[in-house]
């Protein structure tokens, strides 16, 4: 079995518990934050919808510049609704599992490189970064907007197990 194909059982896995998080967010609660210094809920949608496009970025590319010199450093487009969460979803975890599926291991387990600004910040292989920094960045993350589901008293869906709001998973 080829790491890709190992892998692809525990994402789909991953992406499906976080869309169904991703379905909870209201449009009415975009620009609520928990403390002056989180970001909103909308913001962390948005960039929880952006992960798994990481996946293409690193199996496509040698290294991504987070902060390129004399550029713009690279950002999301913000999105101001839930439909538009979601949309952007799907789109980047189609993506993510067709350059999964395409990956041999020798790809998976050549290096890559994130920089900021022009410094390497890490170098890892693909296979790491993508279950590293797509997708444990991804259950943190996911962790995180229940907890902001939690306080706003929308229920919060089960995820690993049952949660206080859904009883099977």
């Amino acid at each position: 079995m080829s790491l890709s194909d190992a892998m692809l059982p525990e994402f789909e896995q991953e992406m499906a518990t976080t869309r169904r998080t991703l379905e909870r967010v209201p449009d009415d609660k975009f620009d609520w934050k928990p403390h002056e210094k989180s970001t909103t809920l909308g913001d962390l949608a948005t960039h929880i919808a952006n992960m798994p496009s990481w996946v293409g970025h690193s199996i496509d590319g040698e290294e991504l510049d987070i902060a390129p010199p004399g550029q713009p450093p690279l950002v999301t487009a913000p999105k101001h609704t839930r439909d538009e969460v979601l949309a952007d979803f799907d789109k980047n975890v189609a993506a993510a599992r067709a350059a999964l599926a395409r990956a041999n291991d020798e790809r998976m387990l050549g290096t890559w490189s994130l920089l900021k600004g022009g410094h390497k910040v890490l170098t890892l292989p693909r296979a790491a970064v993508i279950r590293s920094f797509v997708i444990s960045y991804i259950i943190h993350h996911r962790a995180q907007l229940g907890v902001y589901l939690r306080l706003n008293d929308i229920p919060v869906p089960s995820v690993y197990g049952p949660s206080a709001d859904e009883s099977s998973f």
